[in-house]
C-alpha cells in the first residue's frame, strides 16, 4: 500500500465515468469506458489494493469532461485521466493507485469539458 494515509473508510477512490447518450452523441461509453473500468476493478483487486483503508473502484455517470472521453477520476486528489488501453489502466494502478505517483502523460488537460 502507498504511504497516503487517510481518516476514511478507503484512502483513494477511483471513479470511471461509464455514462451512455442518447441518440448515438459521443460519449465515455462508446470509447472503452466499462471494458476500463472492469480491467481496473481486477487489478486492483490482484494488486492487493482493494479493500477497507485502500483503493475502492466505482463507476459514476457523467463526470462532465466528455471531451477528453474516457475518463476516470481519482480522488482525494482530484487527478482527472484519461485512457486508451488495459496498459494505461495498469500504469494508473502502480503508479498513482499503490504508490501515489501521478502519471503525467494520461491526465486530462484541465480546459478540457463537455
Amino acid at each position: 500500500m502507498s504511504e497516503h494515509t487517510s481518516s476514511g473508510y478507503y484512502s483513494r477512490h477511483i471513479f470511471f465515468c461509464l455514462n451512455e447518450r442518447p441518440n448515438g452523441e459521443d460519449c465515455c461509453a462508446l470509447h472503452g469506458a466499462k471494458e476500463g473500468f472492469d480491467h481496473c476493478k481486477k487489478a486492483v483487486k490482484d494488486a492487493g489494493l482493494a479493500g477497507k483503508g485502500q483503493v475502492r473502484v466505482n463507476k459514476a455517470g457523467c463526470l462532465d469532461r466528455c471531451a477528453a472521453g474516457p475518463v476516470a477520476v481519482v480522488y482525494p486528489e482530484g487527478t482527472w485521466y484519461t485512457f486508451f488501453d488495459t496498459a494505461d489502466i495498469d500504469e494508473i494502478v502502480e503508479s498513482h493507485l499503490k504508490n501515489g505517483t501521478v502519471v503525467e502523460r494520461l491526465l486530462v488537460p484541465p480546459e478540457l469539458g463537455r
